[in-house]
């Protein structure tokens, strides 16, 4: 069986921190079996400019199977590519077209500044868990899980929540930078589990102090968040974390 190859344009962002402005350059990527992922025809691209001597395109991976949450950039103005429900790593070159003209640029956010082209530093995220997002209580080993009894309808809900990675693509994607989405399925997959319960006012009054401080912005219902991300997680979420909060704060 022969394997189909694809020539495109791409169209990347490059910027170092060192520089305050960044600028679009142009590539061109030939050959690209549609086999391979959208990291993999960027490894290609860039093996070929370190043989040229040029820079390489410096983009985050780690994973690669759409666990970690490290990949991410904004593809043709979404952010993971035009594939629903995928991360960037699982996007494959059989979504585009020979002749194609791909615009590759970073998550665009104040909290999350640019390190280098397509990396940006998501240690804000880092924080927001820190000042929130445990718990403190004894669980025993995994032995001892089903000592403490779970329903099926709240255990659902918090897995569907916990299945975020934390890879800020509801963020890039928000007009706002808002990181709600991500604060309210870490606030919503250890509150509704009875072994965080006794810090769930704690927890949801500092997480979203801190988010606040870091500079990402407020929910205006766009619902882009949950359109774009890679684990589908619900603006439910959200509205949980939002009733939390207000619990939190009047007792």
């Amino acid at each position: 069986m022969t394997t189909k190859t694809i020539n495109l344009t791409l169209k990347v962002w490059r910027q170092n921190r060192s520089r305050p402005k960044g600028g679009f350059e142009n590539y061109t990527a030939k050959d690209i079996s549609t086999d391979m992922s959208f990291l993999e025809m960027l490894d290609v691209v860039n093996e070929d400019l370190v043989l040229s001597g040029k820079e390489p395109i410096a983009f985050d991976h780690d994973c690669r199977e759409g666990i970690c949450g490290m990949c991410g950039a904004v593809v043709d103005g979404e952010a993971h590519g035009p594939l629903k429900e995928t991360t960037l790593c699982q996007l494959h070159m059989r979504h585009f077209k020979s002749g194609d003209t791909i615009v590759i640029e970073p998550w665009r956010a104040r909290a999350f500044p640019i390190v280098k082209d397509l990396v940006v530093d998501r240690s804000a995220f880092d924080e927001i868990i820190a000042s929130g997002g445990y718990i403190s209580s004894k669980t025993g080993g995994a032995q001892d899980a089903n000592n403490i009894l779970v329903g099926k309808e709240i255990a659902d809900k918090a897995f569907n929540a916990a299945a975020c990675i934390g890879c800020g693509a509801c963020v890039a994607a928000c007009p706002n930078a808002s990181a709600m989405l991500f604060v309210g399925a870490k606030v919503s997959h250890l509150g509704l589990l009875p072994q965080g319960r006794p810090e769930a006012k704690t927890r949801v009054h500092n997480m979203v102090r801190t988010m606040d401080r870091l500079g990402f912005g407020n929910c205006s219902n766009e619902t882009e968040c949950e359109v774009q991300c890679p684990k589908s997680i619900s603006i439910r979420e959200i509205a949980r974390m939002n009733r939390e909060f207000v619990k939190a704060s009047f007792s």
